[in-house]
């Protein structure tokens, strides 16, 4: 076994997550697309997927908090940053954070919401860990990922419409002396075009110029989402086992060495080849897609969540999130939980 590296990190002091009670089966998407239950489960691990009933983000996002804070056994007034990661916001503004704020009362505390797509969950801990490390005025930071997919996802669309679900999942941290600790973060943004959901085009009074700036970015319905999957499949297989391998030499171990890797749960496949290039059993992995589908931030964070109630994750263990998506972006983490 390699020899850990001590540093100032992170103490994961209680965890929660929340899925909307609605489920929807494979079958019940061969009942509005042409597949089927076979076609879906062989090409992406997926059984079921949460969709939301008319529950907006903000308050998914504030009942995984609500479970998170009573894990913890603090106070709402104890928190002193809320960070949420999102693709869905409810609002351009207020952010998501304000509104679960608002929701938990937690009083006072700083408020942001951070896009990073499906890494964003990675990106909030280590924005979460730099802060705590300031040692000025942030003890306690609530680190929350949620996510509406349904919003964006497109229903007529076979190949996308069953990859997606909806969820949230929350950490309260706090800073930990002498501990496992360390991060690789990056982005490639000539990718961004394989992974898009637009918003608002500017349509301003005083516009006399009606062709469209050229942003290299493909055509969409809408808001509605789009990806090319080849180049996604390409750039996940290739970066997952980068981020995991970075990320352990960062911290003086190796990858046998840690005891789960939780990654984004986006397909199962591209996941089971990620473990073939880094050279690590299935059994590491922490894969929990075939419940929840694809969840974009919130998939690691709620994953880690089951891993924990089943035993399969436990206090001391050597953990790996490790996330890629939309940006295109890329993330490993490793702390001792």
């Amino acid at each position: 076994m390699s020899q850990a590296k001590k540093v100032t990190g992170i103490h994961v002091k209680g965890i929660g997550k929340y899925v909307p009670e609605m489920v929807a089966t494979n079958e019940d998407f061969a009942k509005i697309v042409d597949t089927s239950d076979e076609w879906i489960t062989q090409r992406t691990g997926i059984k079921t997927r949460h969709i939301t009933n008319g529950e907006p983000t903000y308050y998914l996002g504030a009942k995984a908090a609500k479970a998170a804070i009573a894990d913890a056994g603090i106070s709402p007034e104890d928190i002193d940053l809320i960070i949420t990661a999102t693709v869905t916001p409810d609002f351009f503004t207020p952010s998501t954070a304000c509104l679960i704020q608002r929701e938990i009362g937690a009083v006072g505390s700083m408020a942001i919401d951070i896009n990073c797509a499906c890494t964003g969950f990675d990106y909030g801990i280590d924005m979460a860990r730099r802060y705590l490390l300031a040692e000025d005025g942030v003890d306690t930071v609530l680190l929350i990922a949620a996510e509406e997919l349904s919003k964006f996802t497109d229903y007529t669309d076979r190949s996308s419409c069953i990859l997606f679900g909806d969820g949230s999942a929350a950490f309260v941290l706090e800073r930990k002396k002498d501990t496992l600790y360390s991060s690789y973060l990056g982005a490639d943004g000539t990718g961004a075009k394989f992974l898009v959901s637009r918003a608002m085009r500017s349509e301003n009074a005083f516009r006399t110029n009606k062709e469209e700036f050229d942003m290299d970015m493909p055509a969409t319905k809408a808001h509605y989402f789009t990806q090319d999957g080849k180049e996604v499949y390409k750039f996940a297989t290739r970066t997952l086992p980068i981020a995991v391998e970075k990320a352990c030499e960062k911290a003086g171990i190796a990858p046998e060495d840690l005891d789960a890797i939780v990654p984004h749960q986006a397909n199962v496949r591209i996941i089971e080849t990620a473990a073939k290039n880094l050279g690590v059993s299935m059994d590491k992995m922490v894969v929990y897609i075939d419940r929840y589908g694809n969840t974009s931030s919130a998939s690691i964070p709620i994953a880690f969540c089951d891993a924990v109630a089943e035993g399969r994750i436990r206090r001391g263990d050597k953990v790996c999130l490790v996330g890629f998506g939309g940006g295109l972006t890329y993330a490993g983490i490793v702390f001792e939980y």
